[in-house]
């Protein structure tokens, strides 16, 4: 989008914000009209005891089961009962999950609960009790497939964003509402002002991205939380297969048992057209987010940790590049944890930043939130930062480059062009950990490159790049690329079972609760592992994909290819005296799939290098002048990574 498009873009968006907020502010607000100030904060002033509970089907327009009648989608609806009474219309929270029924909410696996009529009684998590005394309704949408829903799974594709498109859609009067599956007789949303914010972590959260990315009017903001930006790079690393799975997995484990009977067909196709070989497909493209970040009209709240290991942060760091190339309203948290929600790791400050937050979009309130910092970022366990804006202003890409050591595969790291080569053997029986536990160690696994001890603390901020030039001995060969911070830290232990936290036996409540419906949930602390190491970026790829990295080919043996790695976007502290290390070598044990052969590789050193995003740019890498062997390491890293389900956000992950 060209510059000048891109600000006239903004300006529109202001002066519609602007007058949202005065419009909704005389809405909300009685007062406001004759002349008292504007709220700031929404209170808890609506009863959630007697609030309105009710289920509405919402007509897709798809028929994805192919059973010649259009899928509805099960709606499920808890609001306060007070302002339509009074006149007035209120905005919407909207979660649309497959976990509804199969698998659970949040870190207590909570499921939706009905009464013997069917009507919605218990609603997952905190959304419903805590903000619909605010003024808020909570929509709750099980995805085509899932539990109350006609239709298929079809994991990212259109069936899935148009289940959640198509509320929004109806919530602003554009689509049709049922009272009952079958039946004809229409449901209105004549209680909502339309204005409808997205939440939910990872699935959830993909389908908040997919909904944004239709530009569907309507749709103010979206909370993605662990959420997948690409659905390709979810299941394959530029060609390296991940899990040992495709979506037909997936899709199989979220489907209500009726739909899985009835959906063999769309099965067949996740398979089809999904294949392990990790050459990209149509079926890719529609489930690839990011090249329709120029139709985003809401703002977007991102949560991510940074050491997830299930939905990596490279779906955040491409989505977030996207939208800040349209100039898309942005804020983001950054956690050490892994695939863990805000509300399990920073519980208060989250939930009264998230009221802040839709305050602001959905009701219009001039809170102050817009003109905070952009980012918060975990430096330590429940220590944080905050950036006016993200990257920080001053970032910019410096190149650094392997070099030969005095001992085979441990060699420098500096910005001077390295020479000659170093070969490692692909040994699928080892991980990351392992690697950078024997860094300054020979071993036939891995190829290592490390700096001097720094001058000063160097900040990496955004996504690298690795670019390796490797000559295999096999026809295939998976490659991997990590980079490592070599001093002691105490740090989230995200390779735990908790991925950064230990869940407690004490509560706490968050908004008000009925007899079907606790407010009240189990506290977290941090889990917490002293290292001598942490790997903090990480990428793979099939250097198969050399040529294309939408297609793979047969290797020649004996011959160089040159492919450049992503890794995942990280922001990251290397103090003073730490050592940072590249580490080149081939399968990433539990993280990516081994490849049919088992190769050897020579690195061309003058041909290899990492291009990464340092916060004061060339001038930030400053090495001492101390020489001298390492000292003895006393600790370890976090444990090995745990092979994973491939389940983004369902109570297995």
């Amino acid at each position: 989008m060209p510059i000048r498009a891109r600000r006239t873009r903004l300006i529109r968006r202001s002066l519609v914000t602007a007058a949202l907020a005065a419009l909704l502010s005389t809405l909300m607000s009685p007062g406001a009209a004759q002349g008292t100030p504007a709220p700031r904060e929404s209170k808890p002033v609506y009863s959630y005891e007697s609030a309105i509970r009710e289920s509405v089907w919402v007509d897709t327009k798809i028929d994805g089961d192919d059973d010649g009648k259009t899928d509805r989608v099960a709606v499920d609806i808890v609001r306060p009962r007070e302002p339509a009474r009074q006149g007035r219309k209120i905005p919407v929270i909207m979660d649309a999950s497959p976990y509804y029924s199969c698998c659970g909410r949040g870190n207590e696996s909570q499921k939706k609960t009905y009464d013997a009529n069917g009507d919605p009684v218990g609603f997952p998590l905190y959304y419903d009790n805590y903000f619909v005394p605010r003024g808020y309704g909570f929509v709750a949408v099980d995805l085509a497939g899932t539990n109350r829903s006609d239709g298929c799974v079809d994991v990212g594709g259109r069936s899935d964003v148009q289940s959640a498109k198509a509320v929004v859609d109806w919530l602003n009067g554009r689509a049709r509402g049922y009272t009952t599956r079958t039946g004809g007789k229409d449901a209105k949303a004549s209680w909502t002002t339309g204005a409808t914010g997205m939440i939910g972590k990872s699935y959830d959260g993909t389908i908040a991205n997919g909904v944004a990315a239709t530009g569907v009017r309507g749709l103010k903001t979206i909370v993605p939380i662990g959420a997948i930006s690409s659905w390709y790079d979810y299941y394959f690393a530029q060609g390296a297969p991940l899990y040992d799975s495709g979506p037909e997995w997936l899709s199989d484990y979220v489907e209500s048992p009726e739909a899985r009977a009835r959906c063999a067909a769309v099965q067949k196709r996740l398979v089809d057209e999904a294949p392990r070989t990790g050459d990209w497909t149509r079926l890719w493209s529609e489930r690839d987010h990011t090249p329709d970040a120029d139709k985003v009209r809401a703002s977007v709240f991102a949560v991510h940790g940074m050491q997830d290991l299930n939905v990596r942060m490279k779906h955040f760091g491409q989505w977030w590049d996207a939208l800040a190339k349209e100039g898309v309203d942005r804020k983001v948290w950054l956690s050490q944890t892994g695939h863990v929600d805000p509300f399990d790791f920073r519980r208060g400050d989250w939930v009264r930043t998230l009221h802040r937050w839709f305050d602001h979009e959905l009701l219009g309130y001039d809170n102050g939130i817009d003109r905070e910092p952009m980012a918060d970022i975990e430096r330590a366990p429940g220590q944080w930062t905050t950036d006016r804006v993200w990257p920080p202003r001053g970032t910019d890409t410096v190149k650094l480059r392997p070099g030969k050591g005095t001992s085979p595969g441990v060699g420098t790291l500096t910005t001077r062009p390295g020479k000659g080569s170093e070969t490692f053997t692909d040994d699928p029986k080892l991980s990351e950990t392992d690697w950078a536990a024997q860094i300054d160690t020979p071993t036939p696994s891995k190829a290592g490159f490390i700096s001097r001890p720094l001058g000063r603390d160097l900040r990496l901020s955004g996504s690298s790049r690795v670019t390796v030039t490797a000559t295999p001995t096999t026809r295939t060969a998976h490659l991997s690329a990590v980079l490592v911070d070599l001093g002691p830290a105490t740090i989230r232990d995200y390779a735990s079972s908790g991925e950064g936290i230990t869940t407690l036996l004490e509560r706490t409540c968050w908004g008000a609760s009925t007899a079907g419906d606790s407010s009240c949930f189990k506290e977290t602390a941090p889990k917490t592992a002293d290292v001598d190491h942490t790997v903090f970026s990480r990428g793979w790829a099939d250097l198969g994909n050399w040529a294309d990295p939408h297609k793979g080919r047969p290797l020649t043996p004996g011959k160089a290819h040159t492919i450049t790695l992503d890794l995942a976007a990280s922001d990251h502290v290397v103090p003073k005296g730490h050592r940072l290390a590249l580490i080149v070598a081939g399968t990433d044990k539990d993280l990516i799939d081994p490849p049919a052969d088992t190769p050897t590789l020579t690195v061309d050193l003058a041909r290899t290098s990492a291009t990464l995003p340092l916060v004061g740019g060339a001038d930030a890498f400053r090495t001492s002048a101390a020489t001298g062997p390492p000292r003895a390491s006393r600790l370890d890293g976090v444990a090995p990574p745990r092979p994973i389900r491939p389940v983004p956000g369902g109570s297995t992950s």
